[in-house]
């Protein structure tokens, strides 16, 4: 953990720059896993499954049979959790449902938009050192709402070549019921090619390591769209004198726990309450019991004194953070004057978890400073929109001699006689 003291601006990129490389080592391996999928599928799955996770599947998708049994393992107390998590999560992105809209241009030409499901969808949802059940409500939520036709979900199985039963029990809420016991790079290479078990889809969404970033790119490149370009979790706290020092020292350990390539800075105005929250860090970390992990990511963990509020402002702009807390009396300036971050959260009472579990917001963000040009998952996302237009005999008359000079001036003659043709036909 280190202290920087006004930074000037010029050193503002070094001094932020993310603990996330790619290697060529990782671009090497992710080819060399894609390729063997795409070959020789569920085989190719299975070893790898077998080599990253050690574990060695009989079958890759989860039976009736697992998943009535799943359902058995998992408390009432936490069942009701997410159950109400999932109806906040519903809500919000149930409100995100467009209008449909007619306009008509001009006499005769009427245009509108068609918002259509993206029939194929695969859900990534990590499985690691933490199953992340969270996630598969906020990508199942939405994709249930578009009217999603086919849902595939993969997560890495445990020892037990199974999956955590809070997995499947979002799956089920969200009527997703194909699921896949695969993880890593050779999931998202499964959802890109298709094997014998895995279908490929038309788009791949959630979060992941480095591993799985890289081989979402690659999906990418194979001609199948994802998400956003992600990579390890971030947070941004600005907090003054006015903020908790215990609340700001627990919402950074609290983001410092997903992996130890995570980042967490905290900018204020106030150098005693920057010493307040380390010790506090220090204090609160004797607690928790994935000290390792966070021990790890808080060596990327920066505290930035700036006196001034508008030099604060712009540094989270230069930043663009995946979450951003802003806990401070004059956070209606900064609410205002925020350009770029994925999710936000205002004043003391709003710790960065929530919005990962049960606000209703979604937690799957842009990070490594994308927030400048993707926004997070929404229903839009799941969604793709198709223009339609209906010209009648006098809208092609109305316009036509607009697109006749348009099309003569671009030097594309077959154009202009696409409407030449027709209004010479309504002449006659």
């Amino acid at each position: 953990m280190k202290i920087f003291i006004n930074p000037k601006p010029e050193k503002w990129e070094e001094l932020l720059r993310r603990p996330y490389t790619t290697t060529t080592e990782i671009e090497n391996n992710v080819q060399i896993i894609f390729n063997e999928v795409q070959h020789k599928g569920d085989i190719a799955v299975k070893k790898y499954t077998s080599f990253f996770d050690k574990v060695k599947l009989d079958r890759l998708d989860l039976s009736l049979q697992e998943a009535d049994e799943l359902s058995t393992k998992l408390s009432p107390e936490l069942k009701k959790a997410i159950l109400q998590a999932y109806t906040n999560i519903y809500k919000f992105h149930k409100a995100q449902e467009a209008k449909p809209f007619e306009v008509e241009t001009q006499p005769g030409i009427t245009c509108w938009l068609e918002k259509k499901p993206i029939a194929k969808v695969g859900l990534y949802i990590p499985g690691g050192s933490a199953p992340l059940f969270s996630t598969v409500l906020m990508l199942g939520v939405p994709a249930q709402l578009a009217g999603c036709q086919e849902i595939v979900l993969c997560t890495p199985p445990n020892q037990n070549k199974s999956i955590h039963p809070a997995i499947q029990f979002a799956a089920k809420l969200c009527g997703i019921t194909r699921i896949v016991k695969v993880g890593g790079i050779q999931a998202i290479a499964a959802l890109t090619f298709g094997t014998e078990t895995i279908p490929k889809v038309y788009k791949i969404f959630g979060p992941g390591n480095q591993f799985v970033t890289q081989a979402k790119l690659k999906a990418f490149q194979n001609g199948i769209a994802i998400d956003m370009p992600a990579g390890p979790s971030e947070l941004m706290i600005v907090a003054d004198n006015t903020a908790n020092s215990s609340f700001v020292a627990a919402d950074l350990l609290s983001q410092a726990e997903h992996g130890p390539d995570s980042q967490t800075l905290l900018v204020s105005n106030s150098n005693d309450f920057i010493q307040e929250v380390k010790n506090e860090i220090n204090r609160q970390l004797a607690s928790l019991n994935r000290t390792n992990i966070i021990r790890k990511a808080l060596q990327h963990t920066k505290f930035i004194y700036l006196e001034s509020p508008q030099a604060s402002l712009n540094l989270i702009n230069v930043y663009a953070p995946e979450h951003l807390i802003i806990a401070r009396k004059d956070k209606a300036f900064f609410k205002e004057g925020v350009q770029n971050a994925g999710s936000v959260f205002l004043g003391n009472y709003s710790p960065e978890s929530v919005g990962d579990y049960a606000t209703g917001t979604n937690h799957t963000l842009p990070t490594n400073g994308f927030a400048k040009q993707y926004s997070g998952v929404c229903l839009d996302s799941f969604l793709k929109s198709t223009s339609f237009q209906e010209l009648s005999s006098e809208g092609l008359q109305n316009i036509g001699n607009t697109v006749e000079l348009m099309a003569q001036a671009e030097g594309l003659e077959a154009h202009k006689n696409a409407v030449s043709i027709r209004l010479n036909k309504l002449k006659s």
